[in-house]
């Protein structure tokens, strides 16, 4: 099973952003769903043991408190010039910046690049440098979510769209897992602490 650490984005800022992706229908791009729209704090991996993978990421939320997630820009990414995403930047705050080292450290995903937290809204085929001349974006934005769980995502297939939710923990050392645990896994893990 292919899997990643992430935050699910506010169903309401969710659909402001994926709004405002929406100029890019007339190219030929991989819109992301509201629905879908995340912040990946671990990248994926393929993962035999989810129980293994809930018991590393239960570590780290006991040790984090909840934190805000401030999303400042609407711009093309990573680079640019040679843009492969619309994305929505999100403030590199010290307590994420500290949680996402926390999360590498605990599943052995240790990056030597600068960690920049954000949100894809679109992804380019080959010609993402000629749709952002042809259609410039690089907009601020001031919308802040308050983040107290964090949630372990299946990829869906072939990168498609269809991301499920394996199971939400609570930040500020509560490892209760969320209603998700419970139909994933069943009430006795939900119910373990």
């Amino acid at each position: 099973m292919r899997v990643f650490v992430g935050v699910q984005v506010a169903p309401e800022i969710a659909r402001e952003l994926a709004d405002l992706a929406c100029d890019l229908k007339q190219f030929s791009v991989r819109l992301v769903a509201a629905a879908d729209i995340h912040v990946t704090l671990v990248p994926p991996w393929n993962e035999a043991s989810i129980s293994e993978t809930l018991e590393k990421l239960r570590q780290v939320t006991n040790n984090f408190g909840a934190f805000a997630l401030t999303f400042q820009r609407i711009c093309y990414g990573p680079q640019p010039r040679r843009p492969r995403l619309l994305w929505a930047e999100c403030a590199a705050t010290n307590e994420i910046a500290a949680f996402h080292a926390a999360l590498g450290h605990a599943f052995g995903r240790n990056d030597e690049r600068p960690f920049r937290p954000h949100a894809t809204l679109a992804r380019f085929p080959r010609n993402g440098s000629a749709i952002a001349r042809r259609h410039p974006i690089d907009q601020q934005l001031a919308l802040t979510q308050q983040v107290d769980t964090i949630a372990l995502f299946q990829s869906p297939p072939g990168g498609g769209g269809g991301y499920r939710v394996l199971a939400s923990l609570e930040l500020a050392g509560s490892a209760a897992c969320m209603a998700a645990n419970a139909q994933f896994f069943g009430p006795s893990l939900a119910d373990r602490s």
